[in-house]
């Protein structure tokens, strides 16, 4: 007996359901403007909140949380956008989500274009990716998947420092990790000092102290470092020790969007990555 598998557009209104959720609850009542009256079960805004914001209405907003078959359209969209202060990234998921065509505004912010990622996949068999400042995985090849099994993950979790602190798999794979993990910490507060009042940056740091005493240690050092070019060891499931000299390219001079490239800094793992990636 088989089980018939969900159709694509139930797949992505679930998505949509978990990202709608996942943003609202990081938004806070005082953020937007709202009084905190009593105590409230549950974090972030309630869903009466955001449709008020937005200028929707409840039962509909709810049906578009709950993954229900209904048509968004693109001025309620930007409105549950702007209401949930996601940035041009998340902005772009929204929309892909949704199943709406995404403005031409925002297709201009959008940081990954059809040349970066021709760029990436003529990168294999060596890994690279795009981040963010906030350390968000924008775009990657096929080899950083093989290296850091990327696709396995919700896409709201695509966040090299969120997986180091909070996923033991991808902590496992960083050999000198002792050393290497302050570093990120110092890089990642560095980095913040632009950002300090955006939500999506606040979320990600109290989720990170909530789920890691170990990143809240490092945290309240307060110590900040440059992002630097430097060489990195990690233990692949198969192909064992790998060493890579990896290389940051920032998208312009005032971009905080980088690629990340990692060149094999030995023969070893040159022959490994020949050996193993397909």
């Amino acid at each position: 007996m088989t089980t018939a598998l969900p159709a694509p557009d139930v797949i992505r209104r679930r998505e949509l359901a978990g990202f709608l959720r996942s943003r609202r609850e990081r938004i806070t009542p005082e953020q937007v403007g709202l009084p905190v009256i009593g105590r409230r079960r549950t974090p972030g805004l309630r869903r009466e909140e955001v449709a008020q914001l937005a200028g929707v209405g409840v039962t509909w907003y709810t049906w578009l949380e709950q993954g229900r078959d209904i048509n968004a359209s693109e001025q309620v969209l930007q409105a549950i956008a702007s209401t949930l202060r996601l940035d041009p990234y998340e902005r772009a998921h929204l929309f892909t989500l949704a199943g709406v065509p995404e403005p031409a505004v925002e297709k201009e912010c959008k940081a990954v274009t059809p040349v970066v990622h021709a760029m990436l996949e003529k990168l294999e068999p060596y890994p690279a990716a795009v981040y963010n400042a906030r350390t968000d995985i924008l775009a990657h090849n096929g080899a950083f998947n093989w290296l850091h099994k990327i696709d396995d993950l919700p896409f709201e979790e695509r966040n090299s420092l969120l997986q180091a602190f909070t996923n033991p798999a991808w902590r496992a794979r960083i050999v000198d990790w002792e050393e290497n993990v302050p570093r990120v910490v110092a890089e990642f507060r560095a980095a913040m000092a632009e950002h300090v009042g955006e939500p999506a940056w606040k979320h990600l740091v109290k989720r990170l102290r909530r789920e890691s005493a170990e990143f809240g240690d490092l945290w309240n050092r307060h110590d900040v470092r440059p992002m630097l070019n430097l060489t990195k060891r990690f233990r692949h499931d198969e192909a064992g020790l790998l060493l890579f000299d990896y290389t940051h390219m920032w998208f312009g001079r005032n971009s905080e969007t980088r690629m990340t490239t990692y060149v094999p800094a030995d023969d070893e793992t040159r022959e490994k990555l020949d050996r193993y990636w397909s």
